[in-house]
């Protein structure tokens, strides 16, 4: 069985995109990204794929789609959660957005790996807070502001079962 894991970074306010993009710049953010997806599969929306330059180096890129005929060159394809973790046959599986995508997975994810943005950012993609009842803090690291980019703390949650 897979342990699957979330990747995101999330406005105070819950806002983690607008117009598929991220609402700021986090260099920090952007590296620890690359260091804990490396090597693993990592699933995502169509939308969340296409606003890739391109595939990136060194993961798999497993695609959740509703459109069957969709396809895209370094990606592959699944239509249902269960599809994805499937495929992707690993003992992690980087689960990375967008909001959809961690709603879909809400119920199957062990553990969130969240940069908490410490801004109130617009944006029209949004994933509502970590109820504290299922989740147990496991790390923090708090960052402040700085070259003005917004404050930022690493977090580790995991899933109380």
């Amino acid at each position: 069985m897979s342990v699957i894991s979330f990747h995101l970074a999330r406005a105070d306010n819950g806002v983690i995109g607008s117009d598929g993009k991220l609402p700021w710049h986090l260099p920090a953010d952007l590296k620890r990204f690359k260091a804990q997806t490396m090597g693993k599969p990592m699933v995502m929306g169509r939308k969340t794929f296409e606003s890739f330059p391109g595939p990136l180096p060194g993961r798999r890129h497993i695609v959740l789609t509703r459109d069957r005929a969709w396809h895209a060159e370094g990606a592959e394809v699944a239509h249902s959660p269960e599809e994805a973790v499937a495929i992707a046959d690993a003992p992690q599986v980087a689960v990375i957005g967008g909001a959809e995508v961690f709603a879909l997975f809400a119920g199957l994810v062990d553990r969130v790996e969240l940069t908490e943005v410490h801004v109130a950012a617009e944006g029209d993609a949004v994933v509502p807070p970590f109820v504290p009842a299922e989740w147990r803090e496991t790390a923090r690291e708090d960052h402040e502001s700085e070259a003005g980019r917004p404050a930022y703390s690493f977090v580790t949650l995991e899933r109380m079962r």
